[in-house]
């Protein structure tokens, strides 16, 4: 079954997410799933600036979702590491064109998501943050932009 959302079907999308997951891939879930309620209550607050919220709608189940994400900004976009393959989130967020972003203590619209690499969005990242995402090996990233 194919989910049709904004002109662009869940099977058109799915080779730009990722086909195999990064080096670090696993190593995060299993990160993630640990610090999973530290994150949550820090994600989107004033001043931490390299967690945020992304709100989405479901693509099949219509449902609101709230996830905790590190991320990076510029003055135009924000950009996500994806340490996984297919992400269902990711292809919420791809389907649906848009999300709500929590950063910073405010909300922000952001549209148009596109699939980069490390070296594009290596701009939105502090040095050590960059020291970071090469010393895992992530090399897709997630851009959206501020509407």
């Amino acid at each position: 079954m194919r989910f049709q959302h904004g002109g662009m079907t869940t099977t058109d999308i799915r080779p730009a997410i990722a086909p195999r997951t990064s080096r670090f891939g696993e190593m995060a879930r299993r990160l993630g799933r640990f610090s999973a309620p530290l994150t949550k209550r820090l994600a989107g607050r004033r001043f931490i600036t390299i967690w945020a919220t992304v709100r989405y709608t479901g693509r099949r189940s219509g449902k609101e979702y709230t996830l905790p994400i590190a991320i990076g900004t510029t003055r135009e976009t924000f950009v996500i590491p994806l340490p996984f393959a297919r992400a269902q989130w990711v292809l919420n967020v791809m389907a649906a064109r848009e999300c709500v972003i929590r950063w910073n203590g405010n909300d922000h619209r952001a549209t148009h998501p596109a699939i980069i690499d490390a070296v594009e969005a290596a701009k939105a990242f502090g040095p050590i943050p960059r020291f970071g995402i090469r010393a895992m090996g992530l090399n897709r990233f997630l851009r959206l932009r501020r509407a």
